[in-house]
């Protein structure tokens, strides 16, 4: 059971002590019908009118809702903060998510000896296969069904969801002397740079030479693909759906939204958004918006 005091603290907010023994069972949206005294959500700024349908129960709002409504008659509990949305993250990380329980590795799970792991700091869900000569870091997660491939290299604190493929052979091919198709030979690698997040269902195909290579805090959405020679720049997010193909450099804190696909070759310059659905099939610049099929520029608003 969580106490009201334990988030306070969490959030190092100065706390009622009325309410120091309040208990707090579920974290909810506040439009939930059953949101009572023991449920715990956050309001934006823009919903502020949503808090006074409320009768009761404990809501994280900024502290400029907390302002306007703090000498109101309402009868909830406002928890101000200067950011809501992410202090609801850190009390459901807190009180809410199950753990990782570090060295646990199913049974079923077929890890070849020539891998790199403490395994009594990571946690391998059922049916993973992790193949020769990978490295996998401390604090990793990785998710039923999913394969590493030969020499994938995954630092500390990556987490990787379920059926997912890493380090498999791209879509490489060339013409021979009869006019056949012969696949290009893929022998290098995939390397995830720490606290990379892959969703479900992704695929990251292993570069022709060198390095796929997603750097620090990369977070990628389910249902992606990620082709041979991809670098992606520290805090992007590659959303659902999106196709990245073959050697395209991506910057930093670039957003790429949902069923986006960008062509071969091209750079996505530092903090670049590419709109949903975008075909993207000219570099783009710096802070640059596109968006449409093929993808065009868009000012900032």
């Amino acid at each position: 059971m969580i106490q009201l005091k334990e988030i306070y603290q969490l959030l190092n907010v100065s706390q009622d002590s009325r309410l120091d023994v309040r208990e707090v069972k579920q974290a909810q949206a506040i439009t939930d019908a059953t949101f009572g005294s023991d449920s715990i959500g956050w309001c934006s700024d823009k919903n502020i009118e949503l808090l006074k349908n409320l009768a009761e129960g404990n809501v994280i709002v900024s502290n400029e809702t907390y302002s306007i409504l703090a000498k109101s008659e309402i009868n909830i509990c406002l928890i101000p903060v200067q950011k809501p949305r992410h202090a609801f993250l850190m009390v459901l990380q807190a009180f809410f998510v199950d753990q990782p329980k570090w060295g646990e590795i199913n049974p079923s799970a077929e890890i070849d000896s020539t891998v790199l792991i403490e395994k009594s700091k990571v946690s391998i869900a059922a049916n993973v296969v992790i193949e020769k000569n990978c490295s996998i870091g401390d604090q990793v997660i990785i998710g039923a069904n999913t394969v590493i491939k030969s020499n994938t290299v995954i630092e500390n604190g990556c987490k990787i969801g379920s059926n997912c493929t890493i380090g498999g052979v791209g879509f490489g091919y060339e013409l021979n002397e009869n006019q056949e198709y012969e696949l290009m030979p893929h022998i290098g690698n995939v390397h995830l740079k720490e606290n990379v997040e892959i969703g479900n269902n992704v695929c990251i195909d292993r570069a022709v030479m060198g390095s796929t290579l997603l750097n620090e805090n990369v977070k990628v959405d389910n249902l992606v693909h990620i082709a041979h020679g991809v670098q992606v720049g520290k805090n992007s997010l590659i959303i659902a759906n999106a196709m990245v193909a073959g050697s395209v450099e991506i910057g930093e804190n670039v957003w790429v939204a949902p069923s986006s696909s960008i062509r071969q070759k091209l750079t996505i310059a530092d903090d670049a958004l590419i709109g949903m659905g975008a075909v993207v099939v000219k570099n783009v610049g710096d802070s640059e918006i596109v968006a449409g099929n093929p993808a065009k520029s868009f000012p900032k608003k």
